[in-house]
Parts: structure tokens; C-alpha cells; sequence
């Protein structure tokens, strides 16, 4: 189908949610999307944090094209085999004792999730959200998201339990907590928020505090998990071990799925019949976790992350310009905070005439997070045009 017809199919038929980009594209390879024309790109988007093996990696379709052959769906009325594996290998690259686990459809179900174990183990109820944070937009995880824009008009639909802190600061976080409190979440680095980070110190407060006060410290995973970060969780990047972690987008490779992990003394409170869902960790989506779990560890691809990463920050702080306010991020999600909204949608469209892909987050930052496969050669694309466009 040309593009134009997409386009208009789109347009007749679609709720007009997104604003989008006039591109539609037919398939990829590697860390490569070829358009409806023909055309290729460099996807440095990676379908935002989720591509993180990269598009039709061999192992990876191998892989589902087994399982579909075999079973895509029972419910989990009956014990299902790739579940059970994927938990498993979950558990064997999560810090601390964060080994039981719980399969949703997205990152926010994750979170809804993860939500409702604190306020249900603990029976408190209060939860502390970090202002510019992102959590999902389903009801209680759009409560968790510090931002108004995304909680316009849905008010009716979200809770008064939320406060809200503020990211980075210490002393918000002393300042706000009470016994009242049964989670406070928090990402490692805010991603929708501009690629934000925040000092070692901020996260040890929010475990010390919520140890204080019966709270359970709440790790928002979706973005920065498996890898993403040169670690295998964000969180780690600053020595603490939360009560729960969620998790999404890269763990299945593409295919929906989200996960809640915690330990076992936290995740006995949920008994048969306070959480569910008919799709969560069904057969085809947790043996596509397994195959990317088992793709990442082979190839070393957190390690890249982490090596290639640092080289990457590198090179971009060297630039000198002054429309680059900041380089900041770990690993392979970066963001190049430039002096305006303009600039930024300027490289964005300069690239992507130039045949790469890149993302714009929170107004003015450029936001990378390509496939964790992405080489050298392909990093210094980029950078190249940035200098280029600026």
C-alpha cells in the first residue's frame, strides 16, 4: 500500500490522537526501518525504548515463529510453561531479592499493578509521584504522572491519594513523607520528562525514608529497564534495591507485554482474585521475553550499552554550540537539551531528511535511545548531522 493510502485510511478510520509524522513503514532489519517508498532510516527511536534487539533479529523470529506454531493463548485459568521460564530468567538479572513476578500488557498495567500491591500489602493511603514524572495514562497511573497536560480533563477519573515531590530534590522527598504513605514511585531517569537524571543521594533518601516509614519504594522500569541504562535495571546505576520494580517495552521485543517484580514476602498478599488480566503473559508474548532476555545476555548488549553510551556522551558534550544547553542520560538513552523548542524540531527534521530517526521529548530535548545493537559507526552518523544541522 503507497503511503498516501495509509494516510487516508488512517484519517478516515483512526481516532486522531497522535500527532504523526508522514512516514509509515514496511519492515526492519537490524537497527534499520525501510519506509513505504523504499526509503531507509537509522532508527534511533527503536519504537521509543522497545526495538532494543533490533528489528527481525534471526533468534528472536525463530523463536516466535515456534510458539505460534505451537500456542499463542490459553488464559491463565492453567499453568503456562513460558511463563514460568520468562519469571525465572526475569529473576536472575533483577537486584536483591526482587524475584516474583507478575505479567500485564503495557507499562502502565505494570504500574497500575504495581500500585495496588503497595497499597495493598502496606493498607496505607497516600502515594508519592515525582512532579515532570510519567507513569502511564490509565486512571491510577495517570494520577502517578506529575504532569497537567496529561491530566487535563480526566480529572474525574483520578484519586486524591497523590502528592506530588519534586524529582532530583532530597529534602522534598523528607519533607512530604508520613506514615500515611504506602508507595512512593519513582523513575531513574524521568524519560518523557526530557531525559532527566537526578544524584546518587535523591535515590538513597527515597529508600531510607520509605524503610522509615513502612512505604514501598516503587521503580518505574518501563523505560530505563533491561539494559537501556548500561545496567541491567536504571536503579542500579545508584546502589539501591526497591520493594517493586515494573518493567515493559523492551522486555518482549515488540510484543505487548509488562511486568510487576517484587519479593516474596511482598507479592504473597496478592491472592486469587485481587489482580488479573485475560492476555497478560501469554504464551507467544513471554516466549518472545525469553528469546530477547536470552539475545541480550549472549550478545552482551548491556554492556554495549554502557560502553557505547559513555563514548556517545562524550563526543556530544565536545560540541560546541550554544544551542546545546546540556547532554545528559546513562547508557544508550540520552537527551541533548537544545536552547528551544525550534532548534530541537529542527535537528529532528534534519535527520529524518537525512535518513535517521530521532525522537523529540518534553518540548526541547532530542532523546536517543536506539537499539542496544547499535554500533559505532552508527552513533557517529548522528553526531554527525547534529553538528551538521547546528
Amino acid at each position: 500500500m503507497k503511503f498516501q493510502e495509509v494516510k487516508e485510511l488512517s484519517s478516515k478510520y483512526l481516532f486522531q490522537n497522535y500527532g504523526r509524522i508522514d512516514l509509515s513503514f514496511t519492515h526492519g532489519e537490524g537497527c534499520y526501518l525501510y519506509d513505504t517508498e523504499g526509503k531507509e532510516y537509522l532508527d534511533l527511536v527503536a519504537g521509543i525504548a522497545v526495538n532494543s534487539i533490533g528489528y527481525s533479529h534471526p533468534d528472536w523470529v525463530k523463536a516466535m515463529q515456534d510458539q505460534v506454531s505451537k500456542l499463542i493463548h490459553v488464559s491463565n485459568l492453567y499453568y503456562v510453561e513460558e511463563q514460568a521460564k520468562l519469571a525465572e530468567k526475569i529473576a536472575s538479572v533483577t537486584p536483591g531479592d526482587l524475584n516474583r513476578t507478575l505479567f500485564v500488557n503495557s507499562g502502565a498495567e505494570a504500574n497500575e499493578g504495581a500500585l495496588k500491591l503497595a497499597v495493598r500489602y502496606t493498607g496505607k493511603t497516600k502515594v508519592m509521584a515525582a512532579l515532570n514524572g510519567f507513569h502511564g495514562r490509565t486512571a491510577a497511573a495517570l494520577g502517578a504522572t506529575g504532569q497537567t497536560k496529561y491530566q487535563s480533563s480526566f480529572e474525574p477519573l483520578i484519586s486524591n491519594a497523590y502528592e506530588y515531590y519534586n524529582y532530583g530534590d532530597p529534602e522534598s522527598v523528607k519533607n512530604m513523607i508520613s506514615k500515611d504513605v504506602a508507595a512512593v514511585i519513582v523513575e531513574p531517569i524521568q524519560g518523557e520528562g526530557g531525559v532527566r537524571t537526578a544524584p546518587k543521594e535523591f535515590f538513597k533518601t527515597i529508600r531510607d525514608v520509605c524503610t522509615d516509614n513502612g512505604a514501598m519504594m516503587v521503580v518505574d522500569e518501563v523505560q530505563t529497564g533491561l539494559g537501556r541504562t548500561g545496567k541491567w535495571y536504571g536503579i542500579e546505576n545508584f546502589d539501591v534495591v526497591p520493594d517493586i520494580i515494573t518493567m515493559a517495552k523492551a522486555l518482549g521485543g515488540g510484543a505487548p507485554i509488562g511486568a510487576v517484580t517484587s519479593t516474596d514476602e511482598i507479592a504473597k498478599v496478592m491472592t486469587p482474585g485481587t489482580h488479573g488480566t485475560t492476555f497478560g503473559g501469554n504464551p507467544l508474548v513471554t516466549a518472545s521475553g525469553c528469546a530477547v532476555l536470552d539475545i541480550m545476555k549472549k550478545e552482551k548488549l548491556v554492556e554495549n550499552s554502557r560502553d557505547l553510551g559513555a563514548k556517545w556522551m562524550q563526543d556530544l558534550k565536545s560540541i560546541e554550540s550554544d544551542k546545546i544547553k546540556e547532554v545528559r542520560g546513562y547508557g544508550l538513552i540520552i537527551g541533548v537539551e537544545m536552547d528551544s523548542n525550534e532548534t530541537a524540531a529542527g535537528v529532528q527534521k534534519y535527520c529524518r531528511d537525512n535518513g535517521v530517526l530521532v525522537n523529540v521529548c518534553h518540548g526541547n530535548t532530542v532523546r536517543l535511545i536506539p537499539p542496544l545493537i547499535l554500533n559505532d559507526g552508527q552513533k557517529d552518523r548522528f553526531t554527525k548531522l547534529l553538528k551538521e544541522c547546528l
